[in-house]
Parts: structure tokens; sequence; C-alpha cells
């Protein structure tokens, strides 16, 4: 039997102690430090308790988390500012694989450009079989791959994108082939930055101030 099964027992005890036993005022002194020791035990459990559970949450919570192995490490968005009548804009990523890949692993890098309403979208995406080719067998340094995303600044319906700010998002993640299709094994942080977007005539009051 535990400590509160303990308590309920006393407490129940006296809940059916017969009036006769004992003249009133003894019996309510008697009830009454009871109850005082069964609160204060109660309030050392609680309190012993609690202190266990906060430290277990601040455990599970940890530190900050470890970065993946798969990592962008380089990223140039060129040019900057740009014009859509320019020329393409360029996202040269390099990203860092992990030192051991399986046969068949698929890199997914992608790029999604917004405009400063939200209302203009562009998703440009890169996807190929991994292949690197080590430099040395028995190297410890982890392969890096580099990967190019071109926007021609049209937006999701084909339109040149007007002037602004737009907002992109880089993302990368490594792919295998499963039994119900591509499934996702592993997840690089994003990498995020603004590109400014020009209009012909913007850029032609530029040089002529120049």
């Amino acid at each position: 039997m535990d400590l509160f099964d303990m308590m309920k027992a006393r407490l129940t005890d006296i809940a059916v102690q017969p009036r006769s036993s004992f003249p009133f005022h003894v019996r309510a002194m008697r009830n009454s430090r009871v109850l005082v020791v069964c609160l204060v035990v109660l309030t050392l459990c609680v309190g012993a308790v609690l202190p266990v559970e906060t430290e277990a949450r601040k455990k599970s919570r940890g530190g900050p988390r470890p970065q993946p192995q798969l990592r962008i490490i380089d990223l140039n968005v060129d040019p900057n500012p740009f014009e859509v009548s320019n020329g393409p804009l360029q996202f040269n990523v390099t990203v860092q694989l992990p030192k051991k890949l399986d046969d068949g692993t698929i890199l997914e890098v992608t790029s999604l450009i917004s405009s400063p309403s939200k209302t203009s979208l562009r998703f440009l995406t890169y996807r190929q079989p991994v292949e690197v080719v080590m430099s040395e067998a028995d190297s410890t340094d982890s392969p890096n791959l580099s990967v190019e995303l071109s926007w021609d600044g049209q937006d999701h319906r084909k339109q040149p994108a007007g002037p602004g700010t737009y907002s992109y998002e880089v993302r990368t993640k490594l792919l295998a082939n499963g039994e119900k299709g591509l499934r996702t094994i592993m997840v690089a942080w994003p990498k995020r930055g603004t590109v400014e977007v020009k209009s012909p005539r913007e850029e032609i009051q530029n040089e002529a101030s120049d």
C-alpha cells in the first residue's frame, strides 16, 4: 500500500468513526490534526515531483538541433539587381553531401521565388541521381556538388515579373526509391534571401543618371 492509499484509508476511517466513540471536541481536534498532516504530506509530494517533471521537459527539448550532413554551403544569385530583358537569373548552389551515399540516391534542389505581394510565384527544381567521383579512395572530406538553377523572369502564369523586391528560398534534399515511389531520406536547412527585379525603364534611367 503506497502513501496515497494509506492517506485515503485514514480519511475513510475518520469519516466512518462512530460519533459516540469520542466527545465532539476531541473528535474535531483529532480529525483536524490528521487533515493537516495529510495536506503537509501532499504538498511535499507535489513539490518533489514537479521539479523532476520540469527537468525532464528541459532534457526532452534539448539544445540546438545539430546541422544535418546534407548542407547548402554556398549560394550565389547573379545578377542582383536583375532585369528580365537581360537574360536569366542564375542560382549557383554548392551542396555538401554526406560521406556515405547508397547507390541510386537522388539529389533534389529547389528554389521558390515570390513577388512582394505573394501573388506571383515561380518554382524551380533540379532532380538528378547523385554521381560523385572521389579524388581519393580514403578521403575523409565530404563530397561537394554544384547545381545551377535558372529563372527566366516569368511567373507561374508565364508573365514577365514586375519590378520589386522578390524573396527566394532554396532547399535541397536526398531521395531514394521505395516501394511506394520516392521517399525523403535527408533534408538540408534552407537558404533565404531577396533579389531586386527592375523594369527596363528603371535600368535606362539609372544608366542616364550615371
